[in-house]
């Protein structure tokens, strides 16, 4: 960084040409090369550091400064920096790892009978689009960063700050998976890390999927509900009296999934409409069925709006499993429930100059007005960032729709990584060439009254 120098801000004609000039060098036969390069480097939760030492290199390629930040032999942030003066920052935010780790042993049956070809590390090129495992959610994402950043670059433009690249590991909604003996490897934990380690900015970015432009999304709240019974035996079910938890977890579940359609409707507001879903359940021994259990857990999913708690939420769930227990009079049914992990944040204000830039670049590409997208319920590193009071817009990749109509992770096309690639150039120009008064910062030294 130039200490003490004070860089000259553009003006609205020169910031113009410079766009021009910018959105000139984006390279959309680029973008596709370097992703499906990238589908092609497994990055499962955990598994990072082969992801992030490929687009570190890219980076460098591009003219951008880039390190890795390793957390052990197998994990890795990787972060990438253009400009190095003291006007205003961005930071554009997006994880390195893919929600499925694409190992057949881990995700079949649960994804289906054999991984789909939205699952595999494996890039296929058709046409414009590239299929693979993460190829959407979120290298897409991460390769369209990088192509803004790098035409930028090319361009020259006259930067009064910094534009940051930050791609994290361990972002996927997940604790350990099965074949790692490590357990803090998700839910953020290489944002938490990038940010701990000094990579800061004044304002952010998060890509992930939805081209729209968010000020506030949903937090995660997960619960175990451990229903109760008697271990007991096949061998003398009709001499005991059992009291088998599977069974009463079979009539807890039509109830709780009720209970989470109400919570959702009481949540609702803003942009945001959190949903609850129940993802999992456990209960004795796959190999030795004769035998049944003590305990039968039931594991859930709580979306949480950035204007609750986690404790308020636990504490509703704990009254609404109390009226289940009501219901079903059963004097057998004994539970309880326990708060495993929970990942919150506040908003961003909608009048923010972050989510304001966002929106004119946004409306800049689109030729129409912007309209927010609101009964959201995804969550993202945005709440981590947001935690650590950095001002966050969340914009992402239009949704890729399999002919069957699903959503899918696993496929992004050129078209959509340029228009996203569009969007945040024009946000890193519009707020890098300026000076802290113009974006609201206050200057140097100086406190806000």
């Amino acid at each position: 960084m130039h200490i003490g120098t004070n860089p000259e801000t553009l003006s609205e004609a020169a910031r113009g040409e410079c766009l021009a000039r910018a959105l000139d060098q984006l390279d959309e036969a680029w973008m596709l090369r370097t992703l499906a390069d990238a589908v092609d480097i497994p990055s499962p939760t955990g598994e990072e550091k082969a992801a992030a030492e490929y687009f570190a290199s890219v980076m460098r390629e591009a003219g951008l400064e880039a390190q890795l930040q390793p957390f052990d032999e197998r994990s890795a942030n990787v972060v990438g920096r253009l400009g190095d003066r003291g006007g205003p920052s961005v930071l554009i935010f997006a994880p390195l790892d893919s929600a499925t780790s694409g190992v057949p042993d881990e995700e079949v049956p649960w994804v289906g009978p054999e991984l789909p070809a939205e699952h595999r590390p494996v890039a296929r090129v058709d046409g414009d689009t590239v299929i693979g495992l993460g190829a959407n959610n979120s290298k897409a994402h991460i390769v369209a960063a990088i192509a803004a950043a790098r035409a930028i670059k090319k361009a020259d433009v006259p930067l009064t700050g910094r534009i940051m690249l930050g791609f994290g590991a361990g972002g996927a909604p997940t604790n350990g998976r099965p074949s790692l003996d490590r357990r803090n490897i998700g839910l953020g934990v290489g944002c938490e890390y990038m940010l701990q380690q000094g990579v800061h900015a004044d304002f952010a970015i998060v890509t992930k999927p939805g081209f729209t432009v968010q000020s506030e999304e949903t937090g995660l709240c997960w619960f175990r509900i451990r229903i109760h019974g008697v271990q007991s035996y096949a061998g003398r079910k009709h001499l005991v009296p059992g009291h088998n938890p599977i069974l009463h977890a079979a009539r807890v579940i039509p109830l709780l999934e009720k209970w989470l359609d109400q919570y959702s409707d009481r949540h609702a507001g803003g942009e945001v409409w959190p949903q609850g879903v129940i993802g999992a359940i456990q209960g004795g021994w796959p190999n030795k069925p004769a035998f049944t259990p003590a305990a039968c857990d039931i594991y859930v999913d709580v979306r949480i709006s950035p204007r609750a708690r986690p404790m308020q939420v636990w504490r509703e769930l704990c009254e609404a499993l109390g009226r289940i227990g009501r219901e079903l009079d059963d004097e057998d049914l004994d539970m309880d429930c326990e708060l495993i992990a929970a990942v919150t944040g506040p908003p961003t204000s909608p009048d923010n100059w972050i989510i304001e830039s966002c929106v004119r670049a946004w409306t800049a590409e689109e030729h129409r007005p912007h309209q927010p997208m609101t009964n959201t319920s995804g969550q993202t590193e945005a709440v981590i960032l947001r935690r650590h009071g950095i001002p966050t817009a969340r914009i992402g990749l239009p949704p890729e729709v399999l002919p069957n109509g699903d959503h899918t992770m696993g496929r992004a096309s050129s078209s959509a990584m340029l228009k996203l690639a569009s969007v945040l150039l024009r946000t890193m120009i519009d707020t890098c060439t300026r000076s802290l008064d113009e974006v609201g910062l206050a200057r140097q030294g100086e406190q806000k009254r």
